[in-house]
């Protein structure tokens, strides 16, 4: 059994997700200890719960020790299996986080699946659902992957009960030379509210735009369909080359200017960077480059620690090398599969 140390690096809940889905592929046992060991509170909240139990449905894995603020489980995988499955975090916890461990356990099934995601689609640390389907999603579409993303319902902090229906089919990613984005772009948006007053989305979008040349075209929604106020802003880029975006999430007390110029100002300096890929999708997408079917390279602006705990982690499991080249603005970073 493979021993995985839960505070390693970062040590959080996305180490957690990685682990489950890279012992679901590699069909390799892990016993996971010091879950979440630096977090207050420690162990596996409702989300990472959530989302081992999940993989361990698309692999019929044998688990102990899987229980409410556990800080350590035992995980054993059998062989992965397709079908159409229903996941309920059961609060506001993140269905993109869920979805990150589900996707390249999904893709590895011997068939098409399709699953039912219920929870939060916009929450605090975690990416906005608007962030995922037009950017990640994206990336994924570049490998060769193909995953259909279909909204049904939004859902906030801290009820939850936003659904998102994905579905897969068999793909192993291909290797990407991902390419910075061309001189002339253009930049699409998001901005939604629900059970909030439309100006807030409004006043998020223009601060956004007050960045960005030339200014995004970014869509206001407002609604009232989920069971707790919310909102979130997303921008994208959109042209021959590799996909940029950022995203924010509302915050009680926090105005929505502020939010706007993050996002602004985040993808203004990943632009003016010259960067293939922003911050987080170069952490999100290191586990796809690792599983392709040959070298991937890739700029950005920063290697973080999620990433370079990502790194550590996927060393545990698959044969690839990682060659990080800082250079400022930029980092480049080589993935080659050692298969």
């Amino acid at each position: 059994m493979l021993a995985i140390d839960g505070a390693w690096g970062e040590g959080g809940g996305q180490l957690i997700r990685t682990a489950v889905a890279l012992a679901a592929i590699a069909r390799t046992p892990i016993r996971v200890r010091n879950v979440r060991a630096a977090r207050r509170p420690p162990g596996l909240a409702p989300q990472h719960l959530t989302a081992v139990r999940a993989v361990a449905t698309l692999c019929g894995a044998t688990t102990s020790g899987l229980e409410l603020r556990a800080t350590a489980f035992d995980f054993a995988p059998g062989p992965l299996i397709a079908g159409n499955f229903r996941f309920d975090v059961g609060t506001a916890g993140s269905i993109t986080l869920l979805a990150q461990a589900l996707l390249p356990v999904l893709a590895h099934a011997p068939a098409p699946c399709r699953a039912t995601l219920i929870g939060g689609t916009d929450v605090r640390a975690a990416p906005p659902l608007d962030y995922f389907r037009h950017v990640f999603l994206k990336h994924l579409a570049a490998l060769d992957v193909s995953v259909r993303c279909d909204l049904r319902r939004r859902g906030y902090y801290p009820r939850g009960g936003g659904e998102v229906e994905i579905e897969t089919v068999p793909a192993r990613p291909h290797a990407h030379q991902f390419a910075t984005p061309g001189g002339r772009h253009s930049i699409d948006g998001c901005a939604h509210t629900d059970h909030l007053p439309a100006h807030i989305a409004a006043r998020m979008a223009d601060a956004a735009r007050s960045h960005l040349r030339p200014p995004p075209r970014i869509a206001i929604e407002a609604d009232a369909a989920s069971a707790n106020p919310g909102g979130a802003i997303a921008l994208w880029t959109r042209d021959a080359g590799s996909t940029l975006g950022a995203g924010r999430v509302a915050e009680r007390g926090v105005r929505a200017e502020v939010l706007g110029d993050a996002v602004g100002k985040e993808l203004a300096a990943d632009l003016d960077s010259g960067a293939t890929l922003d911050v987080h999708a170069a952490d999100q997408l290191l586990v796809w480059l690792a599983l392709a079917d040959g070298e991937s390279t890739f700029t950005t602006r920063e290697v973080t620690q999620h990433a370079h705990t990502a790194i550590w982690l996927i060393e545990q499991f698959v044969p690839a090398q990682f060659d990080i080249a800082p250079s400022a603005p930029l980092a480049r970073v080589r993935v080659r599969p050692l298969r």
